[in-house]
Order: structure tokens, then C-alpha cells, then sequence
């Protein structure tokens, strides 16, 4: 069993504020790019937490994987309690279907959030229940998601534990791809028509 943990930006750091936002699209398939590659090199649970943004994504796009390697599992973590319950509704129904759809959801602590060390034991719990790291993140635009990272970069240097990182140099090659694709696809619409 391999056990892969998956953060990086939430999606109000991404100025993100709608599903249909074609940031999305192309985050979406450098994500499921990388995933696919863990998963074909033995990765057989895909573990998140439950912010809105990249961990979220990432556990729909994991549940999206099943059709093609029905082997994989989707787990989401919450740090603490009632994780979310502050969030509008729309929120909240969106994180409750993903904790119904993915094969495993709980929290690593049993009581509401009363201090940083919830987050810290959460980091450490994500730690030594995975054996990899998949952060979306750029050190050049910092984001909460930061003190994840350092705390993986920390654990990999006295553990094996590989941290992979998707920046925002492979994100613009996705969207590269991505609008070379619309413009195929619009330029066979056209010819189509005509």
C-alpha cells in the first residue's frame, strides 16, 4: 500500500470563487496528470484534506480516476471537529458530498478547533500516514499551505518521503496545452460549419 498526501493553495489564494473559473481546468489536469503517474507507479490511496480549493479538487479528480483504476481509494482528513461548519451552505453540501463519496472521511482530532497545535498535530498525523507529498505551490507566491510544505521538507530530510510540488511554471504549461486544445477544437467547429 502506498498512501499519497495531496495540499497546496486554497482557492480564494487562487482567486478562484466559482467551480466554472477556467483556472480550474488547468489546474485540474496538471493535477490528474501527476496523480495518474502516482497511481501508475504504486500509489493506491489518494489522502486530502477537506479546504476548499486544491485538497477538495483533488479528492472530486480522485473519485474522477476510479473509472479508469477502480484499485484507487480517496481519503479526507479533517484537521479538527466540525471542519467547515462556519462555511455558507452551498460550502458545506459540497464538502459533505465529497466526505460521502470518498472511501474513507475523519478527523484527526475529535474536538472544534481551540488551537494551533490541532494544526500541527494534523500536519504530523498527515505525515506518518502517508509515504509522499503532492503540493500545489510556488515558493514565490506564498500561500497557507506553506507550513505544510516546510513541515514535509523537514520530514523528508530523515525520512523517505518524496515531496512533489506542481508550481506555477507547470501550471502555465498546462495552460498552454489547454488553449492550444480549445484553439484545435474551435478551428474543427469552424470547418465543421462551413
Amino acid at each position: 500500500m502506498s498512501r499519497l498526501w495531496i495540499t497546496g493553495y486554497r482557492s480564494y489564494e487562487l482567486n478562484v470563487f466559482q467551480e466554472k473559473d477556467p483556472k480550474v481546468e488547468v489546474i485540474k489536469r496538471a493535477v490528474k496528470q501527476a496523480l495518474r503517474n502516482q497511481i501508475e507507479q504504486g500509489v493506491d490511496w489518494l489522502i486530502t484534506g477537506p479546504q476548499l480549493g486544491i485538497e477538495q479538487w483533488s479528492a472530486r479528480w480522485g473519485i474522477d480516476l476510479k473509472s479508469d483504476y477502480p484499485e484507487i481509494k480517496v481519503a479526507i482528513m479533517a484537521p479538527f471537529a466540525e471542519f467547515g461548519s462556519q462555511w455558507n451552505d452551498d460550502n458545506k453540501a459540497k464538502l459533505s458530498q465529497l466526505q460521502t463519496d470518498a472511501d474513507f472521511a475523519d478527523q484527526v482530532s475529535d474536538t472544534k478547533y481551540r488551537s494551533p497545535a490541532q494544526l500541527r498535530n494534523y500536519q504530523e498525523f498527515m505525515l506518518m500516514h502517508t509515504d509522499a507529498a503532492l503540493f500545489v505551490y510556488d515558493s514565490e507566491y506564498p500561500g497557507k499551505s506553506e507550513f505544510e510544505l516546510k513541515a514535509a521538507q523537514q520530514f523528508a530530510e530523515t525520512h523517505p518521503y518524496p515531496v512533489n510540488i506542481i508550481d506555477f511554471d507547470q501550471l502555465q504549461e498546462a495552460a498552454n496545452e489547454y488553449e492550444e486544445e480549445q484553439e484545435e477544437i474551435k478551428m474543427q467547429r469552424n470547418h465543421e460549419d462551413s
